[in-house]
């Protein structure tokens, strides 16, 4: 019992460290990997590769399906190119096997040290969080050890032996053991490193582990699949056509594991490096061969998973993909497309208040009333998952980021609350006593009205790209808007006193109308603040601003 209880011990090292270079790597270099992949994918072949050397690093063929997908969504990428990424992205993941294949158990306590003392030295930086990789390495190699010393004394037992003996009857079981383990354990690299150890330690026969070795990449496709279960159509469909792929290429190789060990274990010498190079050969095979047929394939998940027509799906959060969470750059990503989708809400109520102004349409203003409960229901989701993002993981860049969203949806937030109120106050004080503004009147708040369109396409922009410029420019229109509402004022009041009648009989509604647009751009503006502050550019404007207000 205790040798089984050492190998379960370092069995489960071995998954752990794999995780602390997974979660380690994307927490350092998640945002350079995904702006390395966004910027390569043009064709299938760069798809592949750079989903090969992505990988390779990250070590997860997983880890790179979420961020690819995540690209789908969005509609950065289109679906084939997706899939020729995981092509690479599998290769990639058999070749790290075959690099942890060697012994390299003499760099196990270096990387144990270094990573440490990194890690203690500067916790919560990028020096730290190196360090944490290091320690998982590792690990991952202390582990690969304890397994081989464990694996040996266990093979002494003959109820070992046969339990052992009988898993070589059936490879439908060895390859349903295989992907169940690969599941189970997050990573197909620590399922197949784990076969090969126990290979290279005659614990299990060299059929049963090629065997094994289908399994675990069967069990990483299914992986994917099912942690993007509940997100959107279109993340789903990446990991659906890569499963799609497995079981084609798993179909193809099980008849011919039999030629591999009959032709190539002569020239490959070791158990550990037929098992891994069989690893490799499998990938390999399956993204040469279906690299052309990318297009057939997704047309094929297409028809599985159809695209909801967006008029179909409503309002309702799009990009928030709950798998994402794991991959804090990845997860700010997705808040923030969904901020955006937000904006777009609140520009529509925005764009639609003049035109009930205009046309007293009383069914649009119900209908624009209806879309602030939607903009309520984005802004909790987003601070929903902005919660669940771990904020020690983030980096300071991604921190200031978090802070930006929140700060954002809340501006939103508040804007579609004063846009409702405006639409009521129409609603109550001009079309349902059938009155009207003047036309000098009506000039004036069509000019306000197009100038906060303007303002808040340039505070998306803002928000987007964090051009200090541009927040600067946007955070001077704050004056301009203030001094147009005065001056709007004044003329209404120039009108009061010439006894226009219209302005005599709307006069409540359209001051009212004036300073609510003013606060409305107030808001729009205050997108501005987190970008110069961040740039160290806020104080000054912020005096210069003080300045203004006083002389007013």
């Amino acid at each position: 019992m205790k040798h089984l209880l050492n190998l379960l011990a370092a069995i489960a090292l071995l998954v752990w460290g794999t995780h602390m270079v997974r979660t380690g790597i994307l927490r350092v270099f998640g945002a350079s990997l995904r702006q390395v992949l966004s910027r390569s994918i043009s064709n299938r072949v760069k798809a592949m590769v750079s989903g090969l050397g992505v990988t390779a690093l990250v070590q997860s063929s997983t880890a790179t399906s979420l961020i690819v997908s995540s690209f789908v969504g969005q509609g950065l990428v289109t679906l084939p190119l997706a899939l020729a990424v995981m092509l690479g992205a599998d290769i990639g993941t058999s070749l790290m096997a075959v690099v942890f294949s060697f012994d390299l158990s003499w760099l196990s306590p270096l990387s144990i040290f270094l990573g440490v003392v990194l890690f203690i030295a500067r916790p919560g930086t990028d020096v730290g969080r190196f360090g944490r990789i290091l320690i998982g390495l590792g690990l991952m190699l202390l582990a690969l050890r304890l397994v081989t010393d464990s694996a040996a004394v266990l093979t002494q037992s003959a109820a070992v032996r046969g339990l052992l003996a009988s898993l070589g009857s059936d490879l439908l079981l060895e390859i349903t053991v295989g992907a169940c383990l690969a599941v189970l354990s997050y990573s197909s690299l620590a399922t197949v490193l784990l076969t090969a150890t126990l290979a290279g330690s005659n614990v299990i026969p060299l059929d049963v582990a090629l065997g094994l070795v289908l399994g675990a990449n069967l069990g990483s496709g299914l992986l994917a699949v099912l942690t993007t279960l509940r997100s959107p159509i279109e993340v789903r469909q990446v990991p659906l056509g890569n499963l799609g792929f497995k079981l084609l290429g798993v179909a193809i190789a099980a008849p011919l594991a039999g030629l591999w060990l009959r032709y190539a274990r002569p020239y490959l010498g070791e158990p550990q490096a037929v098992v891994v190079l069989f690893h490799l050969m499998f990938n390999v095979m399956v993204g040469m061969v279906f690299i052309g047929l990318t297009h057939v394939i997704a047309r094929g998940v297409e028809k599985l998973l159809p695209k909801v027509d967006t008029a179909v799906a409503g309002n309702r959060p799009r990009h928030l993909d709950p798998s994402a969470l794991a991959t804090p750059s990845l997860a700010i990503s997705c808040a923030a497309r969904e901020a955006l989708h937000q904006a777009d809400v609140v520009e529509t109520m925005l764009r639609g208040m003049l035109e009930v102004i205009t046309q007293n349409d009383r069914r649009l203003a119900e209908q624009l009333r209806g879309l602030d409960d939607t903009v309520d229901q984005l802004y909790s989701s987003i601070k929903y998952y902005l919660t669940k993002i771990s904020r020690e993981a983030l980096s300071e860049q991604e921190s200031r980021r978090w802070t930006d969203i929140i700060s954002f949806t809340i501006n939103l937030e508040q804007i579609g609350d004063i846009i409702e109120r405006v639409l009521i106050d129409i609603e109550d004080k001009k079309i349902r006593p059938g009155r009207s503004f003047s036309d000098a009147g009506m000039a004036e708040i069509t000019e306000l009205h197009e100038r906060l369109i303007d303002n808040l396409r340039l505070g998306m922009s803002v928000f987007l790209n964090g051009n200090v410029r541009d927040a600067q420019k946007l955070l001077e229109e704050k004056a301009r808007f203030r001094d147009l509402e005065h001056a709007y004022a004044a003329t209404h009041l120039g009108r009061l006193s010439s006894q226009t009648m219209q302005s005599i009989e709307t006069s409540s509604l359209h001051i009212d109308l004036i300073s609510d647009l003013k606060r409305i751009n107030s808001h729009i503006c205050s997108i501005a603040y987190p970008i110069l502050d961040s740039a160290g550019a806020l104080a000054r404007d912020r005096i210069r601003h003080s300045v203004l207000d006083e002389q007013l």
